[in-house]
């Protein structure tokens, strides 16, 4: 053999099969990783065809990924070439043509919820794209994957104020979002329920912090209104937002902010209170409290015109002047008794009264209408009857506790005789018994005859 080996004196070459020996198996524990359904593998893409992509995996044989499965959900592998580095699942370690059959669906849908998942503990802000509008809130796709913006969660600007919480205008209002981008951090993400919470406040108040801190409790700032609402109304300054609530907005009773404000108007406020990205104003507080000079406008006893503001069941609120209101009480009203005061008068109507009460502390003034009408005449029969009623009520108490005391008083002194009488019989016994003993005493002492022996 090694003679048949050699052709014109030259010695054959043996050749050796390229790749890894079995040293480079022991060493290189990748060779024996065999993968399992479900894993993830890497790979470089040595093919790319019209519904395929060949993929060359690492330390195993070749892979392939077809059909439904190239849709990638990331889509990061929607636009691969040969040599790209990529990552694929395992479905099938071996296909009908021996290929270990792969996917970019499953590896893309992993992949997409580890980035959320690092999103979120990151903090990280992202931009999200609103697809579609609901009472709620706004639905959004964050990696491809469904995620829900709740109402609560958007930053003030963009949070959907309507009166009286109408939610078919919230709805109207929310669908202008549908196809815009925001910014949002991921507030909660669980991928075994397919949860995944936004929210844009977050990032909001985040931007808020530093600037915020530039301000403190008892400042006082110049906005804009940028909304009312019943409960009051929201004044931009700076980047900042804060909420005047209605009765911080004037000293007087106002049923509605746009009573005395409108979207636009320049107001001055003071800080009275932060609460995180939450910041409270007044406006009242950088106004003269009118109630402390009331007492020089009125007085109690003085007649004074009113307008009535707001008619309730329990009376009238009226206008003495702009900054003076008044509660006419139901019954203050009228002598005879009032079931609804709106028969008396109705919002708008200007009448006469009588001030009763003036409380310059609590922001109370009252008013009266009988006040300065005259007493009918059954009535004050009634009351006389009644007075009289009382007065001999009165007297016929007065008398029986007077009748109660003297019969007290005799109770007492015979309980005094008694006493004395009972202790003077103590006293006589004691003594007629003191005697007794004296005179038994005697009897019993020996003369002397019978008590000394004669001498003989």
């Amino acid at each position: 053999m090694a003679e048949d080996s050699a052709i014109n004196g030259q010695e054959e070459t043996l050749t050796r099969p390229t790749g890894p020996n079995f040293k480079t198996f022991m060493v290189d524990k990748t060779f024996l990783n065999i993968p399992k359904t479900g894993d993830v593998v890497k790979g470089k893409v040595i093919a790319v065809g019209k519904n395929e992509v060949r993929i060359e995996i690492d330390g195993f044989r070749t892979g392939v990924v077809r059909g439904r499965e190239i849709v990638d959900p990331s889509r990061e592998f929607s636009d691969v070439k040969v040599d790209d580095e990529v990552e694929a699942t395992v479905i099938d370690l071996e296909n009908e043509n021996g290929d270990v059959e792969l996917s970019f669906r499953f590896a893309g849908h992993r992949r997409a919820w580890d980035q959320i998942q690092e999103l979120f503990r990151s903090g990280e802000p992202v931009n999200i794209k609103i697809t579609e509008a609901s009472k709620g809130g706004l639905l959004v796709r964050l990696n491809h994957v469904p995620g829900f913006l709740p109402v609560s969660q958007l930053a003030p600007e963009n949070y959907p104020r309507v009166a009286g919480g109408d939610k078919s205008k919230i709805l109207d209002k929310l669908k202008k979002f549908v196809g815009k981008e925001i910014e949002v951090r991921v507030l909660d993400v669980n991928e075994t329920e397919e949860k995944l919470i936004v929210s844009e406040k977050a990032v909001w108040e985040e931007k808020q912090r530093s600037v915020i801190a530039k301000y403190k409790v008892g400042d006082a700032i110049e906005g804009e209104v940028s909304a009312l609402a019943e409960f009051g109304a929201f004044v931009k300054f700076d980047i900042l937002e804060g909420l005047v609530h209605i009765s911080e907005i004037a000293w007087q009773r106002i049923d509605h902010p746009k009573n005395l404000l409108q979207v636009g108007d320049t107001v001055r406020a003071e800080i009275i209170g932060i609460e995180g990205s939450k910041i409270f104003l007044s406006m009242k507080k950088l106004i003269d409290d009118p109630w402390k000079a009331v007492s020089e406008r009125y007085r109690i006893g003085q007649k004074v015109k009113g307008t009535v503001l707001k008619v309730n069941p329990f009376g009238f609120f009226v206008e003495l002047d702009p900054e003076i209101h008044g509660l006419a009480h139901v019954s203050e009203l009228s002598h005879k008794s009032i079931e609804d005061p709106s028969q008396i008068a109705k919002p708008g109507e200007v009448l006469e009264f009588m001030v009763v009460s003036i409380e310059p502390e609590q922001h109370r003034l009252g008013l009266s209408l009988k006040a300065l009408e005259e007493e009918p005449a059954e009535d004050k029969e009634d009351k006389e009857d009644e007075g009289e009623v009382k007065k001999k009520s009165t007297k016929k108490k007065d008398d029986e506790l007077k009748k109660s005391k003297n019969k007290n008083m005799e109770d007492t002194q015979q309980t005094t005789d008694t006493t004395e009488e009972t202790q003077e019989e103590t006293t006589s016994e004691v003594n007629e018994e003191e005697t007794t003993n004296e005179v038994a005493t005697e009897e019993e002492k020996p003369s002397e005859e019978t008590a000394t022996p004669t001498a003989e």
